[in-house]
C-alpha cells in the first residue's frame, strides 16, 4: 500500500481512539477491547473500497495502457516499421490521451484529500474546527438571525473537570489496606493570586514539568511528586541536549514525551534511604487493566495517564455528525471540485473528476458513521440523568426525637467528628450545661442543640428508623448539598425543581489562565463559554422566571460573559421577552497590590439577570440615623421635615415644566418653587398630589419666608435602593472572605473566596426570607453558610442548593456548613461564643447531601458482550462487503447493542434486589475505585421530580404457600413479618410535578414471580392502599406485577412499573 494510505490508516486508528494502547480509562478501554476487529475492517474492508470504486475505470487505467504501448512500440521495432506509423500505437496513444486513468494517482488523491479533511477537525480526542490561517475554510451555520455569536466551541459540551489537574492520586499496593502506599502528582507553581493580576501566556501548550527542585517527599505517610504545569522552554532541557537544541537553526523547547521520559528517568533515579521502598515499587513494570505486563515502569505509565488526562478529550460534540457532514460539503466544494476544470475536460475526464468526489464523499461518510456512533455514545452517558451513589443527611439534634438520643451519644465516630469539627471537649460544663464526657450524656446532646446529626457515621438501621421518624418533607431551613460535576447536578434536579428557584448566586472559575480552570491549548475563553453556556441553560430552567441570576467575574471573562448569557436569559436583539440585565462593580480589596505589574485590580464585577423585563432588586434594609429626625409628633413619633421643593439633580424649572406651579400657603398667599438664589425650581408633587395631600404639608419659614415642607418619619426610612458600586465596608473584602474562612477552618489553602456579606447582600436583593438559593459552583460554601446567617439573624426559612466536584468537599465545603449551623463566631477553628436561646432555634436545619456517579464512572462502569447468535449472524457469508450486514453494524450499532446492560446503562435484572445495585465509583482526583452501593429510591425520586413526604423504614416477611383446588397458589396461614424473611418492602410517598400524591413501592424478588406477586397483592391489600378512599393516584411498583388486578371499577389509581419510567426518564435528554 502506498505512504498516503497508511498515512490515513493511522490517522483513522486516532480518530477511532485506537492508537492509545497505554490509555486503560473512559472509552479508549473499550475501543481496545474492539481494536482488533475494527483495525480489520479498515485494512481489509473500509480502504479498500476506494480501489474498488474506481475499478470500473480498470480497461482505461493509464500504467497499464502505458505498458501496452511500450509492447506495441517494441513490437513495431522488430519488424522494422516506424512505430509511430502503426494504427494500434496512435490508437494507444490517443487513448492515453484522452481517456487514460491514473488509478493510483486518483487512490492516492482520494487518501491524500481524507487525511487533509479529517486532519483539519481532530485534536486529541475532540472534534473541533483547528485554526487554518487562509479565508474561507470553515461555514458556520446560519439561519438568518439579525446578530450571530459563535465560538470555537458552540457546539460541544464542556466535560472536563479541573481535579485531575490539581491531584492524581493512585496506590502502588491496593490490595493492602494499611499500607497501600499512596502516591499523588501535585501541582506546585500554580498561584492565582488575584483574579485581576493574573495573566495566561496565550499561544503556547501548557505542559507537565517535574519541580525544578524539592520534587519528591513523604508527607504522612503518602508520597508528594511535584509538578509545574505551564509552557515549556528551552531550560527545561538539560544542558547537553539545550545546547544541542541552540545549534539548530529553530531551536525547539521539550515536548510533553521528552518531559515525562526526564521526570521518570530523575525521580527514579532518587538516592534516599528514606524513599528507596516507595522508588523500588515505582520502578516496577506497569501492568495494564487487561493484565499485560507493559514495557514501561509503573511510574512512567501513571505519568502518561495524568498527562493525557488532562491534555485529551475535552469535549463532546452536540451533532458531530450534521458538523461533519456540513463540513465535508463545504470542503468538497472549496478544496475539491474546481468548476474552472468542469468547463474545459472533456467528457471522460469530468467523469472521472465526479467520480472521485462521489468515492470521497462515500468513504468520509462511513468514517463519519463511525465516529458518530463513539461520539453519540459518549453523548449518551455525559447526557444521562447520573445515579446516586450515596445519600447522607445532615440533622441538627433539635429535629431529632429523644429517644434516638442515647445511640447518638453512644456513637463514637459522631463524638469524633464534632471534637474535630467545634471542640467540644474543651466544653467544662456549669450550672446550666453539662460537661463534656466520653460518651457522651444524653443531657450533653439537648445542651447543644445545634450539633448535626451525620447519618454517614450510623449503620443501615438506625438510618432507615431516623428517617421514618424525621419530617423528612419539611423544606423549612433546609439545605441539599450535591457532591457532583454541576452539569450532572443540575441535571437531575431539573423535574423536581423546575421555575423553582428565586436566586442563582454563582463565583465559576475566573478562567486566569492560572490553574483556577482547565482548558484546552489555544481555546481558553471558547472552552469557558462552552462550560458556562451548558450549565447556565440548565439553571435558567431551575430559576423563576421572576428570580435573579447573580454572577461574580472579573476582567477575564466581564466580556465574554453577557454574551452568552444574553442568549440564555434574553436580550432584545433575539427575543420579544428582553431579559433585564445590570452590570455591579465590587469593591473586593482595601488597598492596592504592590505586586501588581499593571493596574492593581480593586473591584470585580457582578452580572445580574432575570427572565422578566420589570424584574428590580428589593430595598435593603437599614437602621434609620435618629439624629437626622429632630422633631416628635403628637403620638411621640420621631420625623424630619423636607422641603417640597426639589433639590439636587433635575432640580429646574426646565427640568419639569409640569411640576412649576404655584401652592397657596394656609394665608392665601401664593408660593412658587424658587430656590433661594432666585433660580426658578420645580416641586417634588405633582398638582393632584398637592391637592390629594394639602392637609399633610407643613408650612414653616426657616429664613426664606414661608415654605411647604413634608414629614419624612424614621419608621418609613428603614431602606435604600440597591446602588451598583458595592464598597468593601458594606459587603466585606477578600481579604475578609479569607480571614473568615481561615478562622472557622485554619488549614485551608484557598485564597479566593467570597465573603459572607457580600451574598448576604445578594439574599437581601433577591427577595423575601423564604427564598431558595441555588450556587453551582459551591466552591468552600460561602453561600451556604450566607444562608444559614442570614436565617440566625431574622428568623428566615431560606433554603440553599449547593454543587461542587472539588476533592474538598468534605473537610472543607461540608465541614464549613457543620460549622456554620453550631456557631455564629468562629477563631483559629474553635466556636469563640455559644448562640443565644432564640439563634439556636433559628439554626435548625436539616441538610440532605448526595454524592451523583460521575462521567468518568460512568464510562469506567461498562462493559461489552456479543452475543452468540449475534456473532454467527455477523461472521455468515450474507453479512460481509460493502454496505452489508456486518458493516452497518459496526459502524452504526456496535457500542449501543455490546454494552447493553452495563451497570451505568441501566441493568434492570438488578433491580430484582433494589439494595445491592453496584457501581464502581472513583474519588475525586484519584485513580483509586471502590464499589458501592446506588441508591436506586433516591436517584428514581429525583427523576420523576417526586416532592418526598415521607420514606418508610423497610418491611421484611417469611410466607408459606399451598395450592387451592382449583391449582391457584394461596398463603398457607398468615404473611409474618421476620427479619431473615426474604420478601423485602420500602416504600417512598411524595408529589409528582403535575400533583398527583404518589406511592413508590420498593421490594426484592426471589425469581418466582407467582409467590412474589401473591405476596405483593397481601402486604398491598394489607397496607389499605387499594382501599377505594385511597389518596394516591399513581403508583410505581419493580417487577412485573398484577396490582391493576386489584382496582375497583371506579378506582382512578394507576399501576407504573418503576424499570419502564426510571429507563425513560434517565435517558431522557430533552433541555439538554
Amino acid at each position: 500500500m502506498s505512504q498516503k494510505f497508511e498515512k490515513l490508516k493511522t490517522l483513522l486508528k486516532e480518530l477511532f481512539q485506537l492508537d492509545q494502547p497505554d490509555l486503560d480509562f473512559g472509552l479508549y478501554r473499550i475501543m481496545h477491547a474492539k481494536s482488533d476487529e475494527v483495525t480489520q475492517f479498515l485494512d481489509k474492508d473500509l480502504l479498500p473500497q476506494v480501489r474498488q470504486a474506481f475499478g470500473l475505470y480498470k480497461t482505461s487505467d493509464k500504467a497499464e495502457l502505458e505498458k501496452e504501448l511500450q509492447k506495441a512500440i517494441e513490437q513495431a521495432n522488430a519488424l522494422g516499421a516506424d512505430p509511430e506509423t502503426m494504427p494500434k500505437v496512435k490508437d494507444l496513444r490517443a487513448r492515453i490521451a484522452n481517456e487514460a486513468v491514473d488509478i493510483n494517482g486518483l487512490e492516492n488523491e482520494v487518501y491524500d484529500h481524507l487525511f487533509s479533511f479529517f486532519r483539519r477537525y481532530y485534536l486529541e480526542g475532540d472534534f473541533l474546527a483547528k485554526r487554518v490561517y487562509r479565508p474561507g475554510v470553515y461555514a458556520i451555520p446560519y439561519e438568518g438571525e439579525e446578530v450571530k455569536l459563535h465560538w470555537a466551541n458552540r457546539d460541544q459540551y464542556y466535560i472536563k473537570t479541573s481535579e485531575y489537574l490539581r491531584d492524581y492520586a493512585f496506590r502502588l499496593r491496593p490490595d493492602d489496606a494499611k499500607a497501600p502506599m499512596r502516591v499523588h502528582f501535585r501541582l506546585v507553581d500554580v498561584a492565582e493570586g488575584e483574579h485581576g493580576n493574573a495573566k495566561a501566556v496565550e499561544g503556547k501548550d501548557r505542559v507537565f514539568i517535574l519541580a525544578s527542585k524539592d520534587f519528591i517527599a513523604e508527607e504522612g505517610g503518602e508520597l508528594f511528586i511535584n509538578f509545574a504545569y505551564r509552557p515549556s522552554s528551552l531550560n527545561d532541557w538539560p544542558e547537553d541536549r539545550r545546547i544541542l537544541e541552540l545549534e539548530k537553526k529553530k531551536p525547539k523547547p521539550p515536548a510533553q514525551k521528552d518531559l515525562s521520559a526526564m521526570a521518570v528517568e530523575r525521580i527514579l533515579a532518587v538516592v534516599d534511604p528514606l524513599l528507596a521502598v516507595w522508588i523500588n515499587e515505582l520502578a516496577k513494570p506497569h501492568v495494564t487493566v487487561g493484565g499485560e505486563v507493559a514495557g514501561h515502569s509503573r511510574l512512567e505509565g501513571h505519568l502518561r495517564r495524568y498527562a493525557a488526562r488532562n491534555t485529551f478529550d475535552y469535549f463532546i460534540h452536540k451533532d458531530l455528525d450534521g458538523f461533519l457532514r456540513r463540513e465535508l460539503d463545504f470542503y468538497v466544494k472549496n478544496e475539491v471540485m474546481h468548476l474552472d476544470d468542469i468547463e474545459s475536460e472533456t467528457a471522460p475526464r469530468v467523469e472521472q473528476y465526479l467520480s472521485k468526489i462521489k468515492v470521497i464523499r462515500r468513504i468520509a461518510g462511513k468514517v463519519i458513521d463511525f465516529l458518530t456512533q463513539l461520539e453519540d455514545f459518549q453523548k449518551k452517558l455525559w447526557l444521562k440523568k447520573k445515579f446516586v451513589v450515596d445519600t447522607q443527611y445532615c440533622i441538627t439534634l433539635d429535629r431529632i426525637p429523644e429517644e434516638y438520643y442515647p445511640e447518638i451519644a453512644a456513637n463514637d465516630a459522631q463524638r469524633l467528628e464534632w471534637v474535630n469539627l467545634h471542640s467540644i471537649d474543651l466544653v467544662k460544663g456549669d450550672l446550666t450545661s453539662p460537661a463534656y464526657g466520653v460518651p457522651l450524656s444524653v443531657d450533653f446532646l439537648r445542651a447543644f442543640q445545634t450539633l448535626t446529626v451525620d447519618t454517614r457515621h450510623f449503620g443501615l438501621d438506625f438510618v432507615v428508623r431516623l428517617l421514618s421518624a424525621v419530617d423528612i418533607g419539611s423544606t423549612a431551613r433546609s439545605g441539599l448539598l450535591l457532591h457532583a460535576d454541576n452539569f450532572a447536578g443540575l441535571s437531575l434536579i431539573q423535574k423536581s425543581l423546575s421555575k423553582s428557584v428565586e436566586c442563582v448566586f454563582c463565583d465559576p472559575p475566573y478562567n486566569t489562565g492560572l490553574g483556577d480552570f482547565l482548558y484546552r491549548d489555544n481555546f481558553r475563553h471558547s472552552t469557558w463559554m462552552s462550560m458556562i453556556n451548558d450549565r447556565y441553560t440548565l439553571a435558567a430552567n431551575i430559576m423563576r422566571p421572576d428570580g435573579a441570576c447573580w454572577t461574580t467575574l472579573d476582567i477575564n471573562e466581564a466580556a465574554n460573559f453577557p454574551k452568552v448569557a444574553d442568549g440564555i436569559f434574553g436580550s432584545d436583539h433575539f427575543v420579544d421577552t428582553i431579559g433585564w440585565k445590570d452590570t455591579i462593580a465590587w469593591e473586593k480589596v482595601y488597598s492596592p497590590r504592590m505586586d501588581a505589574t499593571q493596574f492593581s485590580s480593586s473591584i470585580d464585577f457582578i452580572f445580574v439577570y432575570s427572565g422578566v423585563s420589570n424584574w428590580s432588586p428589593k430595598h435593603l434594609k437599614i437602621v434609620p440615623n435618629l439624629d437626622q429626625f429632630s422633631h416628635v409628633d403628637e403620638d411621640g413619633m420621631r420625623y424630619r421635615s423636607d422641603p417640597l421643593r426639589k433639590w439636587g439633580k433635575n432640580s429646574l424649572r426646565t427640568d419639569r415644566q409640569n411640576l412649576w406651579f404655584p401652592i397657596n400657603s394656609p394665608g392665601g398667599i401664593e408660593v412658587w418653587p424658587i430656590k433661594p438664589d432666585g433660580t426658578e425650581g420645580c416641586w417634588r408633587w405633582q398638582k393632584t398630589t398637592v391637592n390629594d395631600r394639602y392637609n399633610e404639608l407643613d408650612w414653616l419659614d426657616k429664613g426664606n419666608g414661608l415654605q411647604p415642607y413634608v414629614r419624612q418619619y424614621a419608621e418609613k426610612s428603614d431602606w435604600r435602593p440597591v446602588e451598583t458600586l458595592w464598597d468593601y465596608e458594606d459587603v466585606g473584602s477578600t481579604h475578609e472572605a479569607a480571614e473568615e474562612l481561615k478562622a472557622l477552618l485554619p488549614g485551608n489553602k484557598f485564597q479566593t473566596v467570597k465573603p459572607t456579606r457580600l451574598v448576604r447582600r445578594v439574599l437581601d436583593a433577591s427577595g423575601d426570607e423564604y427564598l431558595t438559593l441555588l450556587d453551582f459552583f459551591g466552591g468552600t460554601g460561602t453561600s451556604a453558610h450566607a444562608v444559614i446567617d442570614a436565617n440566625r439573624f431574622d428568623g428566615g426559612q431560606r433554603k440553599f442548593i449547593l454543587m461542587e466536584s472539588g476533592a474538598h468537599f468534605d473537610d472543607l465545603l461540608l465541614a464549613r456548613v457543620k460549622k456554620a449551623v453550631f456557631a455564629a463566631e468562629w477563631k483559629t477553628g474553635k466556636p469563640a461564643a455559644r448562640l443565644s436561646v432564640q439563634e439556636a432555634e433559628r439554626s435548625s436545619i436539616m441538610i440532605k447531601v448526595l454524592r451523583l456517579e460521575s462521567y468518568e464512572d460512568a464510562l469506567n462502569n461498562l462493559d461489552t458482550y456479543r452475543q452468540p447468535s449475534q456473532a454467527d449472524l455477523l461472521a455468515s457469508p450474507e453479512a460481509q462487503g460493502a454496505d452489508r450486514l456486518r458493516e452497518q453494524y459496526l459502524l452504526n450499532y456496535m457500542l449501543d447493542v455490546e454494552t447493553r446492560g452495563s451497570q451505568s446503562l441501566l441493568n434492570i435484572k438488578a433491580f430484582d434486589d433494589p439494595t445491592v445495585y453496584k457501581l464502581k465509583v472513583k474519588r475525586p482526583g484519584s485513580d483509586e475505585s471502590s464499589e458501592v452501593n446506588v441508591d436506586l429510591l433516591e436517584t428514581f425520586n429525583w427523576l420523576v421530580g417526586l416532592t418526598v413526604q415521607g420514606i418508610a423504614a423497610p418491611q421484611t416477611f417469611a410466607a408459606e404457600f399451598e395450592r387451592d383446588a382449583e391449582g391457584r397458589l394461596i398463603l398457607k396461614g398468615r404473611m409474618r413479618q421476620d427479619a431473615t424473611g426474604p420478601w423485602w418492602f420500602r416504600t417512598v410517598t411524595g408529589t409528582t410535578p403535575d400533583g398527583r400524591r404518589t406511592l413508590i413501592v420498593w421490594r426484592k424478588l426471589t425469581g418466582d414471580p407467582e409467590q412474589d406477586n401473591l405476596v405483593l397483592d397481601t402486604w398491598f391489600t394489607r397496607a389499605g392502599y387499594s382501599a377505594k378512599d385511597s389518596e394516591f393516584g399513581l403508583i410505581y411498583v419493580n417487577g412485573d406485577n398484577n396490582l391493576d388486578n386489584l382496582k375497583a371499577l371506579d378506582d382512578t389509581w394507576k399501576v407504573r412499573l418503576i424499570e419502564e419510567d426510571f429507563h425513560r426518564l434517565m435517558f431522557d435528554t430533552e433541555g439538554l
